[in-house]
């Protein structure tokens, strides 16, 4: 099963632009004992659909700071093997907690270092600062590659409370393919009693197509001449 899965993420891998791999013993590192196989798989789905919706809601919603396609194209476009990651906190250095998470998912069996580009997300409530949006972008842009291609934005969402959210996509990386590191798997399983080993070789695999048309239909520019002939301004003697 598990050659069965390679081959079919290699086939896949021709054919999109992005793939994103979560090895389904990474599941280990957010479980314990008590959960079933079933809720386990939900668990990673729920990461890659926060994820991806983490991005989107950059696209389709209004905030602070917003992404078009383009961004998005531009970084994921034939960009080989991708990394997906997902972090939230509050209370005192939030977003840099949030980050932090983010780009050492225990999902994640790679390393974001040596990414050349990086989409991210910040979401909070209104009460989100500056300086905490620059925090998790500059704790991000230190884990990848030095001359790494970041675009990211910034959703206000009051349904947060007092949460900050940060999502991370990488790619880019040299070879197509992220750097490995081993990572050990703490569970909760293993503070109560050891663990037994469980076999799950057969990865997820998120593919996307970016195959998208993204012409832009060019903006008419309008001098200030323009309009004030179309609008009853009255002007006054000094600005004449």
């Amino acid at each position: 099963r598990s050659a069965q899965a390679e081959e079919g993420i290699e086939a896949l891998r021709s054919e999109v632009d992005t793939l994103i791999v979560i090895p389904n013993d990474r599941l280990l590192a957010i479980s314990d004992r008590s959960i079933s196989a079933l809720e386990a798989f939900k668990t990673a789905d729920q990461v890659l659909l926060s994820g991806v919706q983490g991005i989107t809601d950059l696209i389709t919603t209004p905030g602070l700071i917003n992404l078009d396609f383009a961004d998005v194209k531009s970084v994921m476009a034939g960009a080989g093997s991708a990394l997906m990651g997902i972090g939230s906190a509050r209370g005192e250095a939030r977003s840099i907690r949030a980050a932090e998470l983010a780009i050492s998912s225990p999902l994640l069996e790679a390393s974001i270092d040596g990414a050349h580009g990086v989409l991210l997300s910040i979401a909070g409530g209104s009460d989100l600062g500056l300086f905490e949006i620059s925090e998790a972008a500059e704790l991000v842009a230190q884990s990848a590659h030095p001359d790494a291609n970041i675009i990211y934005g910034t959703v206000i969402d009051d349904a947060l409370g007092d949460e900050v959210r940060v999502t991370v996509i990488a790619a880019g990386f040299e070879g197509g393919q992220p750097k490995y590191v081993a990572k050990p798997v703490i569970t909760t399983a293993e503070i109560n009693g050891e663990a037994n080993p469980i076999a799950a070789n057969d990865p997820i695999a998120v593919a996307l197509d970016l195959n998208v048309d993204t012409t832009q239909t060019p903006r008419k520019r309008v001098s200030f001449e323009e309009l004030v002939a179309e609008d009853e301004i009255d002007i006054p003697d000094f600005m004449k």
